[in-house]
């Protein structure tokens, strides 16, 4: 997995952690889970590439 898709995938979990617990900033879990989609969808097109 490139180092691109590491960072994107550590940083969606840090900012949806700090959502869950800083009430006050609601829209980081809504953040954190695009984030960690993006990278996934990455992941997977990056795999299905090299695949074909």
């Amino acid at each position: 997995m490139p180092v691109l898709f590491i960072v994107l995938i550590i940083a969606a979990i840090v900012i949806f952690g700090f959502g869950i617990f800083v009430a006050a900033l609601k829209f980081l879990i809504v953040i954190g889970i695009i984030l960690f989609v993006l990278a996934v969808i990455g992941w997977i097109v990056r795999n299905v590439r090299s695949r074909v």
